[in-house]
């Protein structure tokens, strides 16, 4: 039987992030042996994960970080099942080590794949499962890209924002940053008109011609005012004819022009919990 001593126990627990009493009783399993103490720790995490896979995880911590080039950003969720959890400061720092990584991937599937201290990402999900005792996973990962790209996180880690824009200007870390703000505060459904689902467009339009037909309007004037009635839903649902929040006399796209009369917004990304 091999002697655990308290160094060995908090070696183990620097490399998982077990708790001291797992990693002791691992250790003491494996007779000392390190890789399979980890082993049994992850299969503990796997069981955990498996007992818990049918629980709501919408709490947690939404990330968004840029590159160091101001070309490229990410916005990913980590999900847990409580917000004591979420909060926690080791759980933030995690969930932002993690978002720094995925700026490396495309996909979700190849950011779950990649190595995070030696385990795979996916791995590491489930190593924690058993850690913490709640399902945790990756719930939203998008990637942005753009001649500038800003970030903005909302309080509380609850939501995070991207925003692209069409130059980098000398104003665009504010400007990326204001209408990241925007975008988490009023929820838009698409950057622009083009960007809005064809099947939103027409269920939309068919909500108009109900509601125009219960205010006795003519059958044959229904149609054009129904699309007429369009232009006001994409004013409160799309980003850029949105009303901008720090100015309302002019739009999102106003905002920017504002600052720079060629200045575009050419994308953005928002993740929230929930």
């Amino acid at each position: 039987m091999a002697t655990i001593t308290a160094a060995d126990v908090n070696k183990l627990r620097t490399i998982t992030g077990a708790g001291m009493m797992d990693c002791k009783k691992a250790l003491v399993e494996s007779d000392g042996d390190f890789d399979l103490a980890i082993e049994n720790l992850r299969k503990k995490g796997q069981k955990v994960a498996a007992n818990r896979s049918d629980r709501e995880s919408t709490e947690g911590a939404a990330i968004a970080v840029v590159n160091d080039s101001k070309t490229a950003g990410v916005v990913i969720t980590l999900n847990c099942e409580t917000d004591f959890v979420g909060m926690n400061e080791n759980f933030v720092k995690m969930a932002t080590e993690m978002a720094n990584l995925a700026l490396n991937f495309n996909t979700k599937e190849e950011f779950l794949a990649s190595d995070f201290h030696g385990i795979t990402v996916a791995d590491k999900l489930i190593e924690q499962t058993g850690v913490i005792g709640e399902k945790l996973e990756i719930r939203t990962f998008e990637k942005l890209e753009g001649a500038f790209v800003g970030s903005y996180i909302h309080s509380g880690n609850k939501i995070a924002t991207l925003t692209a824009l069409s130059a980098n200007i000398a104003d665009a870390e504010e400007v990326a940053r204001n209408i990241s703000m925007q975008a988490a505060a009023m929820n838009p459904i698409a950057l622009d008109e083009a960007g809005v689902d064809a099947e939103v467009i027409a269920k939309e339009i068919e909500i108009a011609k109900d509601l125009l037909r219960q205010e006795g309007k003519p059958e044959a004037m229904i149609e054009n005012i129904a699309k007429g009635k369009l232009g006001r839903f994409f004013k409160d649902n799309t980003l850029v004819n949105q009303d901008y929040i720090k100015d309302s006399s002019m739009s999102v796209a106003a905002y920017a022009k504002s600052v720079d009369a060629n200045l575009v917004v050419t994308g953005f990304k928002r993740a929230a919990l929930g």
